[in-house]
């Protein structure tokens, strides 16, 4: 693999991550940009202890261009885009509209009356492209490039977390307008938080009161002795509806030895990745019988707390509940937290061992 970091008209830095080690990465970036925004401000909420980020420029960024104005495809010689090179493997940039930034603005976050803290919104966030192919999907990469997004995620974790005030790193891809994306081209995103999020110091907590061994370790024991949930599985990965599923269609992919993140997966993990997860995606595409909206997460050890407790793994959901019928998150879910899951998750296991690919 060869790794090229060189910088776009702004400032922002971008990454080729390349198969081919002779290739060269020299082209540069023709356009005139602005500078990129400052970072936003994030305000502590002391209600429900977890702190909400306010980044307002994030309201003017693209919203579903036509394919032939895609910032995600290659540039050409009569268009320029945010990847200069007329053709890439995979590439990471800085966000042209983050929602964290390590660039911090003229102006203070404004003190607000009461119990509301107020900081700079500081991280960073990046779009990784997974292929030049805007016409692709992740579901149709082949293992070798599943490999090399691999490898790009992990790079970006052990970079980003070795960031002054950077506490977790998120890699993640939204698929499908019913889930809320606004650039059909594959993709996927990374934050790097200034916090430990909601959801996983929630996790985190229930695993440190656990009495037993390692509470997702144990669990994913459970899942692969019944083996009435199990999806996919092989030498190094199992992937699985978990009993208690919010979502209609919801799958975890856990590697089957307990490493904290991406950057400690071993090679052999790494390779085995790409085969389990296409299965899963391919089987997610299948049931319905078009492409399944979906949003892909890695639940990754925070950087400098509670490693010893956590437990890689991937959490693939869709809001599709069958054909022309979509799970919103209503009064319960939304207003009290609530799930109702209208599909069984073992009915929802059983149908997606049943697709034929």
């Amino acid at each position: 693999m060869k790794r090229t970091v060189t910088h776009l008209a702004d400032g922002r830095e971008l990454i080729y991550f390349d198969d081919n080690d002779a290739v060269v990465r020299d082209q540069q970036d023709r356009r005139h940009l602005p500078p990129p925004p400052a970072a936003s401000e994030i305000r502590y909420d002391p209600i429900l202890d977890e702190w909400v980020a306010i980044a307002a420029h994030r309201q003017t960024r693209t919203f579903l261009p036509p394919s032939d104005q895609c910032p995600l495809c290659p540039s050409t010689p009569t268009r320029s885009s945010e990847i200069p090179a007329y053709d890439y493997d995979v590439a990471v940039f800085e966000n042209r509209f983050p929602s964290f930034s390590h660039r911090e603005g003229e102006v203070d976050p404004p003190h607000l009356p009461g119990l509301t803290d107020t900081r700079i919104g500081y991280g960073r966030c990046e779009v990784v492209c997974f292929t030049s192919d805007h016409d692709a999907s992740f579901a149709s990469l082949t293992p070798s490039r599943v490999r090399l997004v691999m490898e790009a995620w992990a790079d970006r974790t052990a970079e980003l977390n070795t960031l002054p005030g950077v506490e977790q790193v998120f890699c993640f891809e939204n698929r499908g307008e019913a889930i809320g994306v606004t650039l059909h081209h594959p993709h996927g995103q990374i934050y790097a938080y200034p916090f430990v999020t909601p959801r996983s110091r929630r996790m985190l907590d229930s695993a440190r009161r656990y009495s037993g061994g390692n509470l997702f370790a144990d669990v994913l024991a459970a899942e692969r002795s019944s083996g009435e949930r199990v999806i996919v599985q092989n030498e190094h990965w199992t992937a699985f509806v978990p009993a208690t599923a919010r979502w209609p269609y919801e799958i975890h992919l856990y590697p089957n030895r307990r490493v904290p993140d991406l950057p400690a997966l071993s090679a052999e993990e790494r390779d085995a990745f790409g085969p389990a997860y296409l299965e899963v995606l391919r089987r997610l595409d299948g049931l319905f019988g078009f492409p399944m909206p979906y949003i892909s997460a890695w639940h990754q050890a925070p950087v400098r707390v509670d490693r010893d407790l956590s437990y890689l793994h991937l959490q693939v959901f869709s809001s599709q509940r069958a054909p022309g019928k979509l799970k919103y998150l209503a009064g319960s879910e939304s207003g009290m937290g609530v799930f109702i899951n209208d599909v069984r998750p073992e009915q929802a296991a059983q149908r997606l061992r049943e697709v034929e690919l």
